[in-house]
């Protein structure tokens, strides 16, 4: 089987939320809160291919998608944001969402960026172990900013190439 890491311009739009949505099966409460933002990542990324080739990725199976990460880079070189960052349940466990996220910090940091930022929740413990493993740092726990939000905490991990900084 090959692992390929390709353009999202490669695949039909509705592809990052079928992505999302198959992702975060585990726990229905996901899809209800944020249906309406993974349709408007959908939507930005196909719409704005310039943005999502540079911004972007899927990772594919044998040319089927199987995931994906985007990032946010107004704030480089200072630091770029990890955005969503996702593999599909029935390939989770297999060491496919670590070679995402290298991938895409490979990606990030080619560019000089000096830090590298992703928030995950308090109760994704594999995403948590997946960033500790490569480097990150945990920064600070936050409570959800929206009330109606059944998730508790955020957590925000930094990866720093500055020496003793988060």
């Amino acid at each position: 089987m090959s692992v390929e890491f390709k353009k999202v311009s490669e695949f039909p739009r509705g592809t990052l939320l079928a992505l999302l949505t198959d992702a975060y099966l585990f726990d229905g409460r996901y899809e209800q809160s944020c249906h309406s933002d993974w349709q408007d990542c959908d939507d930005f990324f196909f719409e704005h291919s310039q943005i999502a080739d540079k911004c972007a990725f899927i990772t594919a199976l044998d040319d089927e998608p199987i995931g994906f990460v985007v990032w946010d880079p107004r704030n480089m070189p200072e630091y770029a944001e990890i955005g969503h960052n996702c593999i599909l349940s029935k390939y989770k466990g297999h060491g496919y969402g670590k070679l995402q996220l290298q991938e895409a910090m490979n990606r990030i940091l080619q560019e000089e960026t000096r830090k590298i930022i992703v928030t995950t929740n308090d109760d994704l413990i594999p995403a948590q172990r997946m960033y500790e493993s490569v480097g990150f740092k945990m920064h600070q726990r936050r409570n959800s900013q929206n009330v109606a939000d059944f998730i508790g905490e955020h957590i925000d991990y930094v990866y720093s190439l500055e020496r003793n900084q988060t």
